[in-house]
């Protein structure tokens, strides 16, 4: 059996553990997914109709949705950095590594895995917004699988930094508390208000973080508001992460001895 035959056979028992020690063990990931759904639940239904400008609570959930399924995601991957550090800290990698298998397929099972979660948590919250009244107007067919791909390509991107801070950490307490800002960066995204009604020296900030085009991306496509740059940034952004995460993750499994 060829190289590459070999490593998408691994990779593939590598994912099917990892999506079995998922199903068995769900408390993590509902407890990670708590966060969103309240956090949806809080801000359409108490601050609904402070935050809206006057628009109603309606408008506003239609604005807020996209950034939440953009925190899932965040929340989601902090999961995959807790169970990389758990399986380094109980030696199960260790175990892996004196075994005939591609040295590659313990990451890409880890990462594959940990996409498809993130798919399906943003599905379960997305199903949570339209019980509550969300609707995306004028949306295509073609545009929804467009966003669809983009929440995929966001996953990737910080599943691979999660992994690597996963790796990095000495037991999961550390790896959680590691991962804790890809939760928080879309707390200072445009998630929940609009960019100008941030003081001025915070704009950029704002701005230039990963969430911020990929939530304007996601807005554009399901809302149809102006999505100028902001697709080829995000795309950038994933692009980047994805390689930096990779890389690092690749560089800390080699290295590790145990």
């Amino acid at each position: 059996m060829s190289t590459p035959a070999l490593a998408f056979r691994d990779s593939a028992t590598m994912l099917r553990r990892n999506l079995l020690h998922a199903r068995r063990y769900p408390s993590l990931t509902l407890n990670l997914l708590l966060t969103p759904v309240m956090l949806l639940l809080l801000f359409v239904y108490v601050f609904g109709n402070a935050m809206s400008g006057g628009t109603g609570r309606t408008a506003y959930l239609a604005y807020l949705v996209p950034g939440i399924l953009m925190m899932t995601i965040g929340s989601t991957v902090i999961g995959s950095a807790v169970s990389m550090a758990t399986d380094m800290n109980e030696g199960i990698v260790a175990r892996f590594r004196t075994m005939a298998i591609h040295r590659s397929s313990v990451l890409f099972g880890r990462v594959v895995g940990s996409v498809l979660q993130c798919v399906a948590s943003v599905v379960l919250v997305g199903a949570v917004a339209l019980a509550i009244g969300f609707r995306s107007h004028g949306a295509t067919a073609l545009e929804w699988l467009a966003a669809l791909g983009l929440l995929a390509l966001v996953s990737l991107a910080f599943t691979w930094i999660a992994v690597a801070l996963g790796l990095g950490s000495p037991n999961a307490e550390a790896a959680s508390n590691a991962a804790m800002p890809l939760i928080l960066l879309p707390m200072i995204s445009s998630a929940f208000v609009p960019l100008h009604s941030m003081p001025g020296w915070f704009q950029p900030v704002a701005q230039y973080q990963p969430f911020t085009p990929a939530i304007e991306t996601l807005r554009g496509l399901l809302l149809g508001t102006h999505i100028g740059n902001n697709w080829w940034i995000a795309l950038l952004w994933c692009a980047a992460l994805t390689v930096l995460g990779h890389r690092w993750s690749r560089a800390q499994f080699d290295r590790d001895p145990q």
